[in-house]
Order: structure tokens, then C-alpha cells, then sequence
């Protein structure tokens, strides 16, 4: 006689009788048509709030994510803006010291250009550095030595600077400049005498060009847009570029009133230009008086988010659609849930690496068995079975070749077992049990010679791993009549334990008689594959 084999430790035993009524009530109502119908009412309703909820965090998420992206876009800008702004403005501040320092005035003119002028003066988008006098004629030119002759005393910036001495860097609305022909901004510091009076100008010119090639390398879509504006609402740049706003005024505008009052923040508003839609960032550039703003169309922001919603919408009705079409035709679906049900208990008691009985059917084996065993007096045996370093398989080829060994493994528990009424299930990591009814211990043993025989053969070419390579250890218990479920347990494992302390690739057995396991040791609790 032999039987199937156990993993580690753990007490099978009936359901409890209140457990037993649950469930029957539960199948009850399960099979009630009402039921159905409510379920097939209040689920469409669920999931149309559930996904409302979703869309509107959805679209909250692009919001954030535009709000982001506008602060990003802004802090990046305005420290580029306002870095060379600075750097020009040291310039200048340079050129006016250096004009009052003694002899500067009577150097050779190459001398004297490289004294006043630095490398600043040739960055590839500055126009020109010039020293105006008193009259507005070009004396000193960062280019030409003898200067090229200009005179700017129309331009505005030449007649604030005469009229104010406490004017500072003056930065001008867009100007066609009259030695590069293209338009450019000016800066300009004044020049005083040393009596205080007015002297001139020193003026540096920036291309635009610097601020389109610095706009250009941002992508807003179609309705998102870049403005500079001067503080009295003077548009220095835009983009996309339109060379027909440059120079334009929107003082008036209600947006721009926004940027003055409340100076850095964002909001979303409509556009006096084209009448779109906007969510407006906006912050000053330094301590300038600049204000820089990214606009980003509502509808971009919002494009990606209906299109989604679009999708989640159309599938959220479907599905509304075929819940309510399921609840219909559930009732007839019914007769078929016993064979649906067979089929899925077998998946839920089967091991998915492995194909071997889980736990949770190795459990209820062991529950009958040791029933059985106490009722008729045949004994029953439990094999523990566990594979020697497995860890190293693991370790070293990875998981893949570790579950290949488990699978294997599982192939010699079954083809060593010859009994329809044994049973090899996997209980834990690389741990196995092999549960045998009505089998003494001499069939018990034959059965772990066959699983040593197996395991040894076991080969994973793949991964290098010959026969003779896998190995494993077994502790084997016999219970006879009245025997408890528990102490098998213990007495097995007790015996694997000595099996792998005497070296592992090898069977122990323990005593038929029950008796305490070795100190320290914990009796077997199974765990789950």
C-alpha cells in the first residue's frame, strides 16, 4: 500500500457550520434574478461616476502640468533675458568709468577703443557700442576706428537721457538702427561732465534677432505664444514672430493691466489681439522694467485631455451598455455555473509554475486523508521535499532558469508517483510535499528513491546545468491509526531538517512513534507556492 505526499505543516479541518450557512445564503442570492437586475442597474451607474471622477482629475493633471510647464518656460527666459541684459549693462557702466579716468580722452583712437570697449561688444547679437557727444554725433565706435559717423539726437532714449540725469540704463522700444539697417533695442546710460552737465550717450544696441532665436527653441502649439513688453506697454517681441506688433502698444489692454497690478502670476483670460483663449504666466525680468509673459491656448491645453475623455467616455458607454446586456442574460447563464465553477476551482487549486496541487489543495487532502486514516487505521505517509541550494540557481542563472528547476522538479514529484489516490503538491518557494494514503513506510521510500532518481536527472541545458546537478532532500513520516495530523507534520519536517544537516541529497525518516523534534525547531507550517 502507498499513498500521496504533504508539504510543511499546517492543520486541515471541516468549515466551520456558521461559515457553511454564509455561503449557502450567498449562493442563494448570487442565483436571484433581482439581484441581477440590481447589480445590472447599479454598476453602469458606478462606473459612470467613477470615470466622471477620473476625467476630472485628468483634466486637472493637464492644467498642472500647463501651469508647470509655464513657470518653467518663464524662469528659464527671464534669467537668460535678464543675464545678458546685465552683461550689456556692465558694458556701458564700464565705458562711462572709463571715460573719466585721466589720459583716456588722448590715446590713439585703436587704443583708446580697446580700453573702453569689451569682448561683449562682438557677441554675435549685439549691434553696436557707440559714445555720443553732447550733440548726438558717434565720436567713439566699438567697430570702426575713426568712428562712423551718426547722429541720433532725434532718437528718444538721447532726449530722456539730456533731459534726466537720473535716468539710469534706459532700454528703447524697437528702433530700426541706422548702421545695421535692421531692428534692434537700445541700451543707453548717460554721460555727464565733470560739472555735471549732460555730455553725451553711450549706447549698446541688441539685435532682435537675440530674442526670436531665443523664443524659437520653444514649442507652445498653435495658440500658445511668448510677448516682451516694456513697462508702459511697449511689445518688444513676440512670438510667433509678427513683425507688424512690434513697437505696438497695449497699455489699455486688460491683460496687460493685470501684468502691471499684480506683477508675477498667472491667470487665463482673452487675447485683445485675436480673441483666443489664454492661460497667461507672468513675471518681470529682473529689476528691469520688462515684463515677460507665455501664453498657452486653452484648447492645446485641454486637447490632450478631450481626446482621452473621448476615448474613456465612448468606452465607458459600451461597457454601461453590455453591463446592463449581461444582467439580461446572466439568468440563463446560470445553468452553466456549475461546470464554470468546477473549472475554476480546479485553476484555483492548482499551482501555476508548477501544475501541482497548491496549498489550498494540498490543505484539503490532508484534511481527508488524516480523516481516513483515523477512521479505517491504514496508515499514511507524508514526504517533505526541498531542493538543495536552489538559492543558487536563482542567484546565479536568474529566475527564469530558477523556475525551469521548480518545473522540473515537479515533473519527477509526478512521474514518481503510481498511485491515482497520491498527490504532490507544492507548499512553499522550492518546497514540495508528497501526500500518500494507505502507503507504509517501505512504499514511502520507494516513492523518495524514484524523487531522488528524478531530481538527479534533471538537466536545464540552457543554462549549463547537467544531470546530477539538482538535488534535494526528503523527510519521510509514517502515521498509523490515531496518529495526529500535526505530529506528522512535525516528525517530517523534523526529518528534513536532519536530512539537510547530514549534507542534503538524502532521505531521513522519522520514528513511527510520535516524539519531540529536535531542539529549537518549530513544527512545519505550510506556506503558500
Amino acid at each position: 500500500m502507498r499513498t500521496s505526499d504533504g508539504k510543511q505543516t499546517w492543520a486541515g479541518g471541516r468549515a466551520h457550520p456558521a461559515t457553511s450557512r454564509l455561503r449557502i445564503r450567498l449562493a442563494r442570492r448570487i442565483r436571484s434574478a433581482r439581484t441581477w437586475i440590481a447589480l445590472g442597474v447599479l454598476a453602469p451607474i458606478g462606473m459612470l461616476v467613477l470615470s466622471a471622477i477620473m476625467l476630472l482629475d485628468l483634466r486637472q493633471d493637464a492644467w498642472d502640468k500647463a501651469e508647470q510647464t509655464s513657470k518653467n518656460l518663464l524662469q528659464v527666459i527671464e534669467r537668460d533675458i535678464a543675464r545678458n541684459i546685465e552683461i550689456i549693462d556692465l558694458s556701458l557702466l564700464a565705458v562711462v568709468d572709463n571715460l573719466k579716468a585721466p589720459g583716456v580722452a588722448d590715446l590713439d583712437p585703436a587704443l583708446r577703443q580697446l580700453v573702453l570697449f569689451d569682448r561683449a561688444a562682438t557677441a554675435r547679437d549685439m549691434g553696436v557700442m557707440l559714445v555720443l557727444n553732447e550733440n548726438g554725433d558717434s565720436i567713439i565706435d566699438s567697430h570702426a576706428t575713426p568712428a562712423r559717423h551718426v547722429n541720433n539726437a532725434d532718437r528718444g532714449y538721447f532726449k530722456l537721457h539730456r533731459a534726466r540725469a537720473d535716468l539710469g540704463l534706459h532700454i528703447s522700444p524697437p528702433v530700426t538702427s541706422r548702421l545695421l539697417g535692421e531692428p534692434v533695442v537700445v541700451l543707453s546710460r548717460r554721460i555727464d561732465k565733470p560739472d555735471g552737465s549732460f555730455g553725451g550717450v553711450v549706447l549698446a544696441s541688441l539685435k532682435l534677432s537675440y530674442f526670436s532665436t531665443l523664443f524659437d527653441r520653444i514649442g507652445l502649439g498653435r495658440e500658445g505664444g511668448i510677448n516682451l513688453y516694456l513697462r508702459d506697454g511697449t511689445r518688444l517681441m513676440r512670438y510667433p514672430f509678427v513683425e507688424a506688433d512690434l513697437g505696438a502698444n497695449i497699455a489699455g489692454a486688460s491683460t496687460f493691466q493685470r501684468f502691471l497690478a499684480e506683477r508675477r502670476g498667472s491667470f487665463t483670460g482673452t487675447s485683445v489681439r485675436d480673441g483666443v483663449e489664454r492661460y497667461y504666466a507672468f513675471t518681470p525680468v529682473g529689476d528691469l522694467p520688462l515684463i515677460l509673459n507665455v501664453a498657452l491656448g486653452t484648447r492645446e491645453i485641454e486637447a490632450e485631455w478631450r481626446s482621452k475623455a473621448t476615448v474613456i467616455g465612448l468606452a465607458v458607454l459600451v461597457l454601461c451598455g453590455l453591463t446592463i446586456l449581461l444582467s439580461l442574460l446572466f439568468g440563463r447563464e446560470l445553468r452553466r455555473r456549475a461546470a464554470m465553477q468546477a473549472e475554476l476551482a480546479q485553476l484555483a487549486r492548482t499551482d501555476t509554475l508548477t501544475g501541482l496541487a497548491n496549498r489550498r489543495h494540498f490543505e484539503e487532502a490532508f484534511a481527508r486523508a488524516s480523516r481516513a486514516s483515523r477512521r479505517t487505521g491504514r496508515p499514511l505517509s507524508l514526504v517533505v521535499v526541498d531542493a538543495d541550494h536552489f538559492k543558487r540557481y536563482n542567484d546565479r542563472y536568474g529566475h527564469a532558469v530558477g523556475d525551469a528547476v521548480l518545473k522540473g522538479l515537479a515533473q519527477g514529484l509526478t512521474a514518481s508517483l503510481r498511485r491515482p489516490g497520491d498527490l504532490a503538491a507544492r507548499v512553499g518557494g522550492e518546497e514540495f510535499a508528497v501526500l500518500m494514503p494507505e502507503t507504509d513506510r517501505d512504499g514511502a521510500l520507494r516513492v523518495a528513491e524514484a524523487i531522488h532518481g528524478a531530481a538527479t536527472a534533471l538537466a536545464v541545458p540552457s543554462a549549463g546545468i547537467e544531470p546530477g546537478s539538482v538535488t534535494v532532500s526528503i523527510g519521510l513520516a509514517v502515521t498509523s491509526a490515531g496518529g495526529v495530523g500535526e505530529d506528522l507534520y512535525r516528525r517530517a519536517d523534523a526529518a528534513l531538517y536532519e536530512a539537510k544537516e547530514g549534507g542534503r541529497n538524502r532521505t531521513r525518516c522519522a520514528p513511527e512513534e510520535t516524539e519531540a523534534g529536535p531542539p529549537g525547531r518549530q513544527s512545519l507550517r505550510l506556506v503558500a507556492p
